[in-house]
């Protein structure tokens, strides 16, 4: 049982961010409020140990999840799906 107060579109689409190789923290900051820690506390609460622990592995040192860190040529990538409504 989750004891968060975002809708659960919200919420999926924070994963699914979180998730994206080229969608830095900065911008789950900007739409959401959660910085990166909070990003990484939702993330344990709401996925099982094993995808927690790869999603970990994925984004830890991964250059394009933080902007100051990323290559100025990484450019944003639009998916079809991206914009749910």
């Amino acid at each position: 049982m989750s004891h968060n107060p975002l809708p659960a579109p919200e919420l999926s689409r924070i994963i699914e961010m979180a998730w994206e190789d080229r969608t830095p923290f900065e911008a789950i900051e900007t739409l959401y409020g959660l910085n990166e820690s909070a990003v990484i506390r939702l993330m344990r609460r709401e996925l099982k140990p094993g995808s927690f622990r790869l999603w970990r592995a994925r984004v830890s040192g991964r250059t394009t999840k933080h902007l100051q860190l990323r290559d100025p040529a990484v450019s944003r990538a639009y998916c079809p799906t991206q914009y749910k409504r």
